[in-house]
């Protein structure tokens, strides 16, 4: 049985979501505050967790940081905020979703599936005898000082491991597997998140910035570069 740890001040929500994910079959936690949602996570070891940003004291932000130190465990953040700035920011910070109050919950539980189904088939892509790969696997991309295995989840820049989300590493992995090709925003939705995906555009530029933080962090590369196409979306450029 999957477990669902649900944050949020207002105790109304948390008894709507409650009844929500209990009849979709999740054994379900509840938290009204960030303290007790940290100490609830590290003792209920949740497969998905839905946290609420405003809260008074540790707001849903500083509880998606802390989380994400520990584990890469699915998080869709709640907002009663009507413009984009939350949701960049938790985006940012790790978050897999962010949506705005008021909410439909059947919305939200399409949403709560959707990431549960590409972490499993993530899961199942990185599965292989003896850590090896499958037939069928996709190749890992050898570039000078760049590779690039989606088997393992591995991304080494001049030999070296860069930790990376699977959503950043995906992202990557499919611009770095079409060479010079230019996708639009809403290409690299579907081809990476999926045409089940709920967000927005937006989300795409989150993910690019943060793979250039990382891919860059000494400097840019000669040989090949994440590169922006002003008024259509980004490609991955070699030399």
């Amino acid at each position: 049985m999957k477990k669902a740890l649900l944050v949020d001040d207002d105790a109304n929500i948390r008894e709507l979501l409650r009844l929500y994910f209990e009849k979709e079959g999740f054994a379900v936690s509840v938290a009204a505050d960030g303290v007790s949602a940290l100490r609830t996570f590290r003792e209920e070891t949740p497969d998905v967790v839905v946290l609420d940003i405003m809260m008074p004291g540790m707001d849903g932000f500083d509880v998606c940081r802390e989380i994400r130190k520990e584990s890469q465990v699915p998080i869709l953040m709640l907002t009663a905020r009507g413009d984009t700035l939350d949701k960049v920011v938790g985006l940012e910070l790790g978050s897999d979703d962010c949506i705005q109050k008021p909410f439909d919950p059947k919305e939200l539980m399409a949403r709560v599936k959707a990431v549960l189904r590409r972490l499993n088939a993530q899961t199942a892509a990185a599965a292989s005898p003896a850590g090896g790969p499958m037939p069928g696997d996709e190749p890992a991309i050898e570039l000078p000082g760049l590779r690039i295995d989606k088997v393992r989840f591995q991304v080494l820049v001049d030999g070296r491991p860069v930790d990376m989300p699977p959503k950043e590493l995906e992202l990557l992995y499919h611009l770095a597997s079409h060479p010079d090709r230019v996708f639009t925003r809403e290409q690299l939705l579907a081809g990476v998140w999926g045409y089940d995906f709920f967000g927005e555009s937006r989300t795409v530029d989150v993910h690019i910035k943060r793979l250039r933080e990382k891919l860059e962090a000494d400097g840019p590369r000669p040989a090949w570069r994440i590169r922006t196409v002003w008024g259509v979306g980004y490609k991955f450029e070699t030399a």
